[in-house]
């Protein structure tokens, strides 16, 4: 009996052992299954934040090439102007240490780098040929390009950013990543991002950059080493295991999980050291047992802990994001108020200038607009004699002849009400003789005091410009030549015209004393002036319309007086 109870007691202690450690067991599979699903869904919501991190920080770069493709001094240095490569040079020094760009420069129609940040530097881009990059070739072709490269001379590799300018030329900016990289790697964990073939641009070790994650063909191999400029593309640097990879010379394993392709076809990778798993055969007696329960315990605790430390990260990723993303907006709500601001105060310096223009005509105005008036009153009296003597023909020829005067003010008050009216912006074919024509009439009355000649132009000659701020150009122009003859024995203007394909030229010239040579340098900067009455802002805004219009405006060299030269893109 007792040997029976006792042969009972070990197989109840021997069964509730094995049944402890089958529960441990069961409960430690439950919780790691459990636990790496959850995981796997951190890692993925983590590896999506970095993705738009890293959306926004190219997103920031892109509005750069974007805003200076149509700055005025870039269009200056592409076009070639004196001592724009210069000022460009400095500008973007500054632009580029502000914005935390690698490098900011500009790359002339020819291919070669006219102005670029370092240009201190003994290796500046300036003068260097980049006519055989893609992202220079893309951006001439279809107007911006990007391309993940090394840098030709730092050896370092970025992000190129690219777009074309009005002028031919192309705004390159460079970013480099290295920063992120560094909060990459202090987040925790591996993180990486690959291109459509599979090859690593951007990784929290830098060491795997331009390393392989799959088999690839030689040819896309080639294809990928010429693109990036990379000598060789490194051998993939882990080994992967379904849904995790195992780092070469390492046992451990790391859960892998990747996002979805981007619109470049970029991918962020992520990788995280797996938890050990729970459980396993308990041998022994009811210590295994309880040290089992223990375990479950600690990696509960464990993982919840694990869980709480990954949402503060993933709160501060996105906090991050969101504040990025504010400053972006806001900056370019700042930019697009400045422009606009600076956009009302030139037409309003426009518009004054046009204003005092027309004060300085007023006396030709009235003179033009008297002698009308004055017939008009005689050709009236004569039609009231003429009723009473019944000669019905003749008033009506009196009639006629005032019906034609009458036109003729409502010409010059027309022409004089469309000069003071503010511009509208737009800009679209105009006929260049309307332009003249509407300048003659206004300045007709000073004109006459000098020999002033002009061409016939045919009215199929259209330019793109606006009518009001080309006409201010013109009279600006007139007005200055005529204050420079006064008091010349025999004053003479001209007006020249020139077609030179799809380029014309206005030269306003006179025969006067000329431009002192010691004010040309700067007569285009705002209040140099050589006329003791004159502000020295005709010219200034003048060269501003023109450079609006798509056009230039310069003082060529004369032997005699001055001549003014504006050109114009002419409609097909």
């Amino acid at each position: 009996m007792r040997a029976g109870l006792r042969s009972a007691w070990i197989r109840w202690v021997f069964g509730a052992l094995l049944l402890s450690v089958l529960a441990a067991a069961l409960v430690g599979r439950l919780t790691e299954r459990r636990a790496r699903a959850d995981l796997v869904a951190s890692m993925e919501a983590d590896a999506r934040l970095r993705q738009v991190l890293l959306a926004s920080e190219i997103a920031r770069f892109r509005l750069l090439p974007l805003a200076l493709a149509d700055d005025r001094d870039v269009v200056a240095a592409v076009r070639g102007a004196d001592g724009a490569a210069g000022a460009l040079n400095v500008k973007l020094g500054a632009l580029a240490a502000a914005t935390g760009a690698s490098v900011i420069y500009v790359i002339g129609p020819d291919g070669l780098a006219t102005s670029a940040s370092n240009w201190t530097d003994p290796q500046s881009f300036v003068g260097k040929d980049y006519s055989f990059r893609r992202y220079y070739r893309d951006a001439m072709r279809a107007g911006s390009g990007m391309q993940f490269a090394l840098g030709t001379v730092s050896h370092r590799p970025g992000l190129y950013l690219s777009r074309r300018t009005a002028e031919g030329g192309v705004v390159i900016v460079k970013l480099e990543f290295d920063r992120i990289e560094q909060e990459w790697a202090a987040a925790g964990g591996l993180t990486f991002v690959t291109d459509r073939a599979g090859v690593v641009l951007i990784s929290s070790r830098p060491q795997w950059r331009f390393a392989t994650t799959r088999p690839i063909a030689p040819a896309i191999a080639a294809a990928v080493r010429a693109d990036s400029g990379a000598e060789a593309l490194r051998p993939r640097p882990f080994a992967i295991l379904d849904d995790a990879i195992r780092l070469n010379g390492e046992r451990r394993l790391l859960q892998h999980v990747e996002t979805d392709a981007d619109a470049a076809g970029w991918r962020v990778h992520l990788a995280m050291p797996l938890q050990p798993a729970v459980g396993g055969v308990v041998r022994g007696s009811a210590i295994a047992a309880a040290i089992a329960t223990l375990a479950l315990l600690a990696l509960a605790w464990g993982l919840r802990e694990r869980s709480r430390r990954r949402a503060i990260r993933t709160s501060e990723l996105e906090a991050a994001v969101a504040d990025r993303t504010r400053l972006l907006r806001d900056e370019m709500e700042e930019r697009a108020a400045a422009e606009a601001r600076a956009a009302d105060l030139r037409e309003g310096l426009r518009q004054a200038n046009r204003l005092a223009a027309l004060g300085q005509i007023t006396a030709s105005v009235a003179h033009e607009t008297a002698q009308p008036v004055a017939a008009i009153r005689n050709y009236v009296a004569a039609a009231r004699q003429l009723l009473a003597r019944g000669d019905a023909r003749q008033v009506d020829d009196n009639l006629g002849a005032i019906a034609r005067l009458t036109d003729r003010i409502g010409l010059v008050t027309a022409e004089l009400r469309g000069f003071a009216r503010k511009g509208s912006g737009t800009i679209g074919p105009v006929p260049l003789a309307d332009i003249v024509d509407g300048a003659r009439l206004i300045l007709k009355e000073r004109l006459s005091e000098v020999d002033f000649t002009a061409p016939v132009l045919p009215d199929d000659l259209l330019v793109i410009a606006g009518r009001v701020r080309l006409e201010q150009v013109l009279v600006n122009l007139l007005q200055n030549a005529l204050e420079a003859l006064d008091g010349r024995p025999d004053p003479a203007i001209a007006i020249e015209v020139q077609v030179d394909g799809d380029i014309v030229s206005l030269v306003v010239a006179d025969n006067g004393p000329g431009i002192d040579p010691a004010v040309a340098e700067r007569m285009f900067t705002p209040f140099v002036t050589s006329r003791p009455n004159g502000l020295g802002l005709g010219l200034v805004i003048a060269q501003d319309i023109m450079t609006d219009l798509g056009g230039t405006l310069r003082l060529l060299p004369s032997e005699r007086g001055a001549r003014f030269e504006a050109t114009l893109r002419r409609v097909p």
